[in-house]
């Protein structure tokens, strides 16, 4: 007998989802960070166009979300990075697949 699907399950979990992955940037971070840890500085520049305000913003709320964690070296000298938790690991690929579905049904403005 097949499993019954309850839609506001489903629905409050897409929900969920998109309330961290639909703000701006939140993707791009995640994706490049899938290439390797990087510091403030690498992703900044990885990311173009995104403030330093906003880069501090969008990596706390992902490391409150356990998609990244912030890794500090005490040195000498200090070095701060950045890496993809297991759980952002997982998410590449899905935002990969977001991508192709994308470029191939979605209209570019």
């Amino acid at each position: 007998m097949p499993e019954e699907h309850d839609p506001r399950v489903c629905d409050a979990a897409v929900s969920h989802a998109f309330s961290v992955l639909g703000k701006r940037w939140n993707g791009m971070i995640i994706d490049t960070l899938g290439g390797g840890e990087l510091s403030f500085v690498g992703l900044r520049r990885a990311v173009a166009g995104i403030s330093d305000a906003v880069l501090s913003d969008r990596l706390t709320e992902l490391g409150e979300a356990n998609l990244l964690e912030r890794r500090v070296d005490a040195g000498p000298p200090v070095a701060v990075t950045y890496a993809l938790t297991d759980a952002g690991e997982r998410l590449v690929p899905i935002l990969d697949q977001l991508g192709v579905w994308a470029d191939a049904n979605l209209t570019r403005r």
